[in-house]
């Protein structure tokens, strides 16, 4: 039999996509009709009643390999037969080398003072083609995975990438007359006899342009710089501080053909770095790049006008970081096989090899995701038509008609209180317009992503990308689990331990909001300032191994005028309650009417509820608990929410089992339903 209370008024309701969710196991049952029909559920056979729905396992950086790439279900984006259907980026590579410095990939295998080439060498001639073909054809070198296929994938395949090969070219001037004129050493440390303030683009660019005439210059969307030797990001702390205590333990062959400078320079984050290290020049959006650089689809991002979202982490005062590991756009440009301290190898297989996908904001500014694919609402709309429910499909997932993958909630003004980005590592600063939300799935590019989850961002207006969290920013992922991760980042020469910044972007490594209870990671939000409340209700895979979750949002200020209603079934157990443990099985019915008002795009997903689920056990020695505090169904439908029971040692005969469903909408509308499991 149902118990419960039935009509009333409420939040708003919502729907989209799924009506129904298991509180425990992730299933749903069909649709049926509310009331006080048909005999108990059948009770659930659950392996382990008390486990996680959705753990929470964040993987490091650091421990990642090849093996953890995952293909995009039904895709072969890395297929250069594949055609993009807007545009195919035309790039030229123009590779250059210095009367100092050859290209590492023609070295003997691992002969150069970093270690390199990991493979055997090219010869010079063959330079410009070797990097092309990297970047351009899936190969055993390149596990498969080309730039293009980022883009292809990323944009569901409006857009590719081409790599047309140039040069060889020299340079007119050693490395270091390029390199230590650029960001954080200003000249520092150039050898007597020199200037040290060179630049590529215009030693060379008039060079290439004259060799392949104005004209064909002009067909390409971008030119790509490529240098002998590394960008300075991938080397300055492998081969600074992190292989020598103090400036004055590098030694000579480390330091400059200068005999009367120091062997260490400053660099762009700390005091000092080798002077070999710090004398490579910094890639850049131009694009400028060295052999060590992953980083390529990055800088390739920049072209459709839009900006960096990453921070300093390693000066003070430390500055949250924006959207860390989730983003190519932000440090997610160094996502790959073993983590940022492996960006200097040549050819770039390992550390920023593999960048995070674009987020919500990101593909929305460009024009990459369609208007079925995404949601738009707003916190007035949420008052006036009460909560909304639905599913979020993989952001990385193949595009399918009508189906989300974003949400964006707009704002007009953040009205969360002003702090000071000087005092705060966790201040935001002002500016943001609205939220965004997205899955986030380890397949394609996001396969070295740490974690599975979904992904509730504040961002700024698509004109507005400047600083705010203490460096430019527009996207302010909110952290699941603020805490400091407590992890090591590298060990001194001398053995000391030298933490993570709490401006490190892997600290964000378990900020995904997971289902259910006991996860790890959080399952809602509130933001009281701006009246909201998020909640993540569920996670399913599908047959082919495609993600989704189901999430809802309401108000705080209203609930709309839908009359709320919940029933409960009595529960039937099943298991063994001092053993792996019991499950009472029960069924929630959404008894409310619907009719929200609302006629827009929104009103599809505003016909459900959520409901918050809590339960006791009577008798003593016994215990109850919900792996999921959560549920959902349409009005008219019901849901199967599973409890998890357990009897301790000299426990009682019998214990009868207690649960609770309060609707969010309209908390007057509680029901309460009984089970009874026996030791």
């Amino acid at each position: 039999m149902w118990s419960g209370l039935i009509g009333g008024r409420t939040r708003a309701v919502a729907a989209g996509a799924v009506a129904m969710v298991t509180a425990l196991i992730g299933s749903s049952a069909g649709a049926a009709p509310a009331g006080p029909a048909g005999p108990p559920p059948a009770a659930a056979h659950i392996s382990d009643p008390f486990a996680p729905i959705d753990p929470q396992h964040p993987q490091d950086q650091q421990d990642m390999t090849w093996s953890d790439y995952k293909k995009v279900p039904g895709t072969n984006w890395a297929d250069p037969q594949l055609q993009p259907t807007q545009k195919k980026l035309r790039i030229a590579l123009v590779a250059v080398d210095f009367p100092d410095q050859p290209f590492v990939m023609t070295m003997p295998k691992k002969s150069d003072p970093f270690g390199n080439p990991q493979i055997d060498p090219v010869s010079r001639d063959d330079i410009p083609g070797f990097y092309a073909d990297f970047y351009n054809k899936p190969s055993a070198l390149n596990h498969g995975h080309t730039v293009n296929e980022y883009w292809m994938e990323q944009t569901g395949g409006r857009i590719g990438v081409e790599f047309v090969p140039f040069g060889p070219y020299r340079a007119p001037r050693p490395s270091y007359e390029y390199g230590l004129n650029d960001i954080g050493q200003e000249r520092e440390g150039c050898p007597s006899g020199h200037t040290c303030d060179g630049s590529i683009e215009k030693d060379i660019d008039p060079v290439w342009k004259q060799d392949v005439g104005a004209d064909e210059a002009k067909t390409f969307d971008r030119v790509m710089r490529i240098y002998a030797g590394y960008d300075e990001t991938s080397v300055w702390q492998e081969f600074g501080e992190m292989k020598f205590q103090t400036p004055q333990d590098v030694p000579d062959e480390w330091g400059p053909p200068d005999p009367d400078l120091p062997n260490a320079v400053r660099s762009r984050y700390t005091g000092f770095t080798s002077w070999k290290a710090g004398s490579q020049l910094w890639g850049n959006s131009g694009i400028r790049q060295g052999e060590s650089s992953g980083t390529i689809t990055h800088e390739i991002t920049h072209t459709f006008g839009i900006g960096d979202n990453n921070n300093n982490p390693y000066v003070e005062p430390y500055h949250r970081v924006g959207t860390g590991p989730f983003d190519v756009l932000d440090r997610g440009s160094f996502n790959g096989p073993g983590g940022p301290h492996n960006r200097w190898q040549v050819p770039a297989t390992q550390g920023a090899s593999m960048p995070a996908g674009q987020t919500v904001r990101t593909k929305t500014k460009l024009g990459f995701l369609d208007d079925d694919q995404l949601l738009t609402l707003s916190p007035q709309a949420l008052a006036d038509h009460g909560l909304a429910v639905f599913d979020v499909r993989a952001r990385s997932a193949k595009v399918k008609k009508n189906q989300l993958q974003g949400i964006e909630i707009d704002l007009g003004t953040d009205k969360t209180p002003a702090c000071d980005v000087n005092t705060d590592p966790f201040c935001s600063g002002p500016g943001f317009t609205d939220y965004t939300i997205e899955t986030v799935q380890r397949i394609g590019a996001d396969s070295f992503t740490p974690d599975h989850g979904v992904m509730l961002t504040k961002n700024k207006p698509f004109d507005d990308e400047g600083a705010s969290c203490g460096y430019l920013c527009f996207s302010w992922m909110i952290d699941a689990n603020p805490q400091d991760i407590n992890m090591v980042d590298f060990t001194r020469p001398d053995g000391t331990k030298v933490m993570r910044s709490i401006g490190d972007y892997r600290q964000l490594n378990d900020g995904l909001f997971h289902a259910g209870t006991g996860s790890g990671s959080a399952y809602e939000y509130t933001d009281t300032a701006n009246r909201l409340k998020f909640y993540v209700i569920n996670m399913k895979t599908d047959p082919a191994g495609e993600l989704s979750y189901t999430v809802a949002v309401r108000s705080l200020d209203g609930s709309g005028p839908q009359t709320r209603g919940v029933a409960l079934s009595h529960g039937s157990s099943a298991g063994d309650a001092q053993r792996r443990g019991a499950v009472c099985t029960f069924q929630l019915a959404n008894t409310g009417h619907g009719s929200s008002g609302a006629t827009d795009k929104s009103a599809a997903y505003r016909d459900a509820d959520v409901y918050r689920l809590s339960a006791t056990a009577q008798g003593a020695g016994w215990r109850a608990e919900v792996p999921n505090a959560l549920a959902t169904a349409k009005v008219g439908e019901r849901t199967t929410v599973n409890v998890a029971v357990a009897a301790g040692k000299g426990a009682a005969n019998h214990s009868k089992v207690t649960l609770t469903a309060r609707s969010e909408s309209d908390p007057h509308k509680t029901a309460q339903a009984n089970c009874t499991v026996h030791r």
